[in-house]
């Protein structure tokens, strides 16, 4: 700092100016005196002269003492305040005195210290914050009142980043796509405008974006009594919703699927109370409904125990062992020949490869499968059709690894595309273009198959077309994955 224009460099040159006034007022008017009232004024003169040199001595003397002991202390806290002001909140003044400027000293000192204990607390709190934030699996944003967002957590970024991309409101020209990082999404706009809106309420809500539904719970955030923004909360809720319609569904259909076997055989039964049969014949074919719609619901019942075992992680009850391949496979192709012939329609078993060995797997669940598929193979093809049975060793295309491949081809009604990411799900049946045989299925099977096939750790897919047939293609690893 430049002297001069300090405190004490303007105060020494008011002095300076004051004692150079009033000496040159004293020299105009007592010099004259002098040289006309006293003998000796030469030595009055000089000592003037002297009393002049002396007190203009004085003075600076005086602007010294006060440069050091007011100048530099003031330059010393300027300098530590510019460092608070920088971020440098562990800076603190060594000036120890007992007059004003120590005072003032202790208490930047005292101010610096409850400013960085201050500081450090808040720097935790939001450390804190960040840290809840970050570990939280649903999505936080925050939003100011213009509908800005302020703050949001990686789960919050990224749904932001997702639905921003979706172009929401470019064709209406809301706003620019360099924007969708900052402005709120439009599914959350009209439930940010409710909280807004609501008297300082929560709103909560159900959104749907696409194939997702999200769960939203939005609060209005408070500053001086005044709303000046909110929080919102989103949970991806789109697999619970799904599992809850899938187990209303299951409920319907299982009631759907056991009401109408028990309908018959209450409604047969009665028939034979009430004494309408009047032959034999008449009797044992109603008796043979009875049983047929028993035996019916019991399968419906012990596939829905083994689904249910199996999809709750019960394997206990698939035992695997070391397994030819090739041999299960020729013993369900002879099985199913002669249906093949009642029914008029060619199957055929294609070996591609002799090596069709199977380190783990159980022999009774595979024939189970097989049998399931072939069933409905038959069920769906007309007569004069094809149906093709095959087998191979091949590489798995993701990691290279040795897979047996079996592959169930029928020449039948085919499955709608619409309807092909579904025919696992339990009782889902394509009907709307399929034929029906006389067999009515309990519409568990490929649910099953596809649990087996998981058990061992396999995978099963399907592709078919309409009018041309269905292809199941079943791949087991040779080797065990755990």
């Amino acid at each position: 700092m430049n002297f001069w224009t300090s405190l004490v460099g303007k105060l020494w040159i008011t002095i300076i100016c004051l004692v150079a006034s009033i000496l040159i007022v004293l020299g105009l008017f007592l010099l004259p005196y002098i040289d006309t009232n006293f003998s000796n004024s030469g030595d009055i003169k000089r000592l003037f002269t002297y009393t002049s040199v002396l007190g203009f001595s004085l003075t600076t003397f005086f602007a010294l003492f006060l440069l050091t002991k007011i100048t530099q202390p003031m330059q010393k806290m300027i300098e530590a305040t510019d460092a608070i002001r920088k971020g440098e909140y562990s800076t603190r003044l060594s000036i120890v005195t007992s007059d004003e400027i120590g005072k003032l000293a202790s208490t930047f000192n005292h101010m610096a210290t409850e400013l960085e204990d201050n500081i450090r607390n808040l720097n935790q709190e939001k450390e804190h914050l960040a840290s809840v934030l970050r570990s939280m699996s649903d999505a936080v944003i925050t939003i100011d009142n213009s509908g800005s967002v302020i703050l949001t957590n990686p789960p919050g970024k990224e749904l932001m980043l997702l639905w921003g991309n979706m172009n929401w409101d470019l064709e209406n020209g809301l706003f620019t796509e360099e924007d969708y990082s900052s402005q709120l999404p439009k599914p959350l706009r009209d439930l940010f405008q409710a909280t807004l809106d609501g008297g300082g309420g929560d709103e909560s809500s159900q959104i749907h974006v696409k194939q997702g539904i999200w769960s939203v719970h939005m609060a209005p955030l408070y500053s001086d009594n005044h709303i000046r923004g909110a929080v919102a909360v989103l949970r991806d809720v789109t697999e619970e919703v799904r599992l809850e319609k899938m187990r209303q569904d299951f409920v319907a259909n299982v009631s759907h699927e056991i009401r109408t076997p028990l309908s018959m055989m209450q409604g047969y039964s009665e028939a034979l109370l009430d004494g309408m049969a009047t032959s034999q014949e008449e009797s044992q074919e109603l008796i043979q409904v009875i049983h047929d719609e028993s035996l019916r619901m019991g399968r419906l019942v012990n596939d829905l125990l083994d689904l249910a075992r199996m999809e709750a992680g019960h394997t206990d009850t698939i035992a695997k062992n070391r397994l030819d391949l090739n041999e299960l496979l020729e013993r369900v192709y002879r099985k199913f020949l002669v249906r093949s012939k009642e029914g008029a329609i060619e199957l055929i078993y294609e070996r591609k490869s002799t090596d069709l060995i199977l380190d783990e797997a159980d022999e009774d669940k595979l024939e189970q499968v097989l049998t399931n598929l072939l069933d409905n193979a038959f069920r769906h093809t007309s007569e004069g059709k094809r149906i093709t049975i095959s087998a191979d060793r091949i590489e798995n295309d993701r990691d290279h690894h040795p897979v047996l491949q079996i592959m169930i081809k029928d020449e039948g009604a085919g499955i709608p595309e619409e309807d092909l990411p579904f025919i696992f799900e339990r009782f889902y049946k394509a009907d709307k273009a399929r034929l029906r045989g006389e067999t009515m299925g309990t519409g568990l099977g490929l649910a099953i198959v596809k649990n087996i096939v998981d058990s061992h750790q396999g995978t099963i897919q399907v592709t078919s077309q309409l009018g041309e047939g269905t292809v199941f293609m079943i791949r087991l690893p040779v080797e065990n994955r755990k």
